[in-house]
């Protein structure tokens, strides 16, 4: 990833932030057969290893987990994202030397993409993310909701995901290469669009 230092995103702690709120990557092994990229829900345990372990699992169908990877996996999460137009910069009134710009959020992490097919271990898996994402809702479902030898014919269906982070890198472009004035131009513009995650790059934006 082309990261400019004046979007370098080095804070580890808001690097994990966006990885949390993205909620689905797509991970990317480079194999003999070219390319595999399945966009997939990831979460991270922090406290295993320096950058933090990424857990999921895919379908035992995919053929990604059967293709020994030619080096590191990788799990690219992208966070809030927006179109700026040049008509939200007083630039633009001033000379028109302006053009079109995106705003966003990326992070890119590194690491061997371990598979494995432990029935208890799938089972933990899939209780932490089903318990990650349930936990916003007023009556949160569980994986112990449904019948333990139910579940136990689902896991037959899925291969388990470990990637211990080697490497991260982190992109937060939200307009800091202009002046003031304009960033003030891209914030109020995005703010007053009724799309809300235009809105939450407006907030992002330093003033």
């Amino acid at each position: 990833m082309y990261v400019p230092p004046a979007f370098r995103e080095d804070d580890l702690a808001a690097l994990h932030g966006t990885m949390r709120e993205a909620r689905l990557a797509n991970l990317v092994t480079a194999t003999a057969e070219g390319l595999i990229a399945t966009p997939l829900p990831l979460f991270l345990a922090p406290e295993e290893g320096p950058y933090g372990t990424l857990y999921g699992h895919l379908a035992r169908a995919n053929p990604q987990w059967k293709l020994p990877p030619a080096g590191d996996a990788m799990a690219l999460f992208i966070g809030p994202e927006a179109y700026v137009s040049p008509a939200f910069y007083p630039a633009k009134r001033e000379h028109g030397k302006v053009v079109p710009t995106w705003n966003y959020l990326a992070v890119h992490a590194y690491g061997p993409a371990e598979f494995f097919e432990d029935a208890d271990r799938l089972l933990e898996v899939v209780t932490r993310l089903t318990n990650l994402h349930e936990q916003r809702r007023a009556e949160p479902w569980a994986v112990t909701d449904a019948p333990a030898e139910f579940i136990r014919a689902q896991l037959k269906g899925i291969v388990g995901l470990r990637l211990p982070i080697t490497r991260i890198e982190g992109k937060r472009k939200m307009s800091q290469n202009r002046n003031a004035a304009d960033r003030a131009g891209v914030a109020a513009g995005l703010a007053a669009s009724d799309q809300p995650a235009d809105r939450a790059v407006a907030a992002l934006i330093p003033g």
